[in-house]
């Protein structure tokens, strides 16, 4: 089976937004790359103020899954602020660790769903966090698992 790992791109504060993840969701970077060790050979042209951005951030999360990240260069062209066209979903162990990482990743966003019990049987909730990511997290109770 494929994994998925979310790929999140910042109009510049990818290093933060990540830092921020982290800070919630533990662990450690598996690779932190900026624009700046992009060797010029590479044909591309990454201006003086972003080359300190990053160019690639990933962020282990869960049973081999990652999410990652990058800012955007005038190169690529501006991100994108599109709504609610997707969400990261986290599936969580237990209704604690549902209900810490709600807590703190929506933690100066906006919650749509607060996180509680659902009729299909899971703990769930539903944010934007602060950097206008959409999340839902969920816990399975195992007597609704198959």
């Amino acid at each position: 089976m494929a994994i998925l790992n979310p790929y999140l791109t910042f109009p510049g504060n990818c290093e933060e937004a990540f830092k921020f993840y982290r800070s919630v969701l533990g662990g450690e970077f598996e690779y932190l790359g900026r624009f700046s060790e992009i060797p010029e050979n590479q044909g591309m042209i990454i201006p003086k103020e972003h080359k300190n951005k990053i160019m690639h951030v990933s962020l282990p999360v869960g049973h081999g899954n990652s999410l990652m990240g990058s800012d955007t260069t005038g190169e690529m062209g501006p991100a994108l602020v599109i709504g609610n066209n997707f969400s990261v979903s986290l599936g969580l162990d237990s209704k604690e660790e549902t209900d810490r990482i709600f807590n703190g990743l929506s933690k100066g966003g906006n919650v749509i769903m607060p996180v509680g019990d659902v009729f299909w049987g899971s703990y769930y909730g539903m944010f934007t966090d602060k950097f206008g990511v959409n999340w839902m997290v969920s816990y399975t109770k195992e007597e609704n698992k198959n």
